[in-house]
């Protein structure tokens, strides 16, 4: 940031090379497939489950690849501001917005771990059934197959492109 920026106040988005990664990911999870097609359901606790199965499937991939992970960095504080923001407008107060944060920040955790490891077992569509069925909510009557299959079908995306196509979105536009 230059004299000039710090004076005027301008203030440089650190984040903006990741910005639009973040708005196709919630793009990504809000597709109707999930929610009508999968039994998740279209509520705040079945999107946060979509938005961070999506999120760290990504933030997996990145993981992969030197050059991805100082823009991982900036997409997981995209998730907390976005997040931080979302609780103070459904009315969560100051005092409590970090226990809060504290709380999704290790469900994400959670889900990076569960996906991570389901992804490198030999037997990955069970393993991934059995981590979609603890990590992300689902209608009564509802199979975690449906979901378990189309998010190892964006990871299997994931993999297949370059960083700079990941970086660029291009993926999870088909349902």
């Amino acid at each position: 940031m230059g004299l000039l920026d710090r004076l005027m106040g301008r203030k440089i988005d650190d984040r903006a090379d990741v910005r639009p990664l973040w708005h196709h990911l919630i793009s990504v999870a809000r597709q109707r497939h999930w929610y009508a097609d999968r039994g998740v359901p279209d509520t705040l606790e079945g999107r946060f489950d979509m938005i961070t199965a999506v999120l760290a499937l990504t933030l997996l991939r990145m993981e992969t690849e030197e050059a991805l992970i100082p823009p991982s960095v900036r997409l997981t504080e995209l998730f907390v501001e976005d997040m931080d923001g979302q609780l103070r407008e459904i009315g969560v107060g100051d005092l409590v917005v970090g226990k809060h944060m504290g709380k999704l920040m290790s469900l994400l955790g959670g889900r990076l771990g569960a996906f991570r490891n389901a992804l490198a077992s030999d037997a990955v569509d069970s393993e991934f059934a059995q981590a979609v069925a603890r990590n992300v909510t689902l209608d009564e009557g509802a199979s975690p197959d449906g979901v378990a299959r189309h998010l190892q079908a964006l990871a299997t995306e994931l993999r297949g492109l370059t960083a700079t196509d990941v970086l660029a979105a291009k993926f999870g536009k088909v349902a």
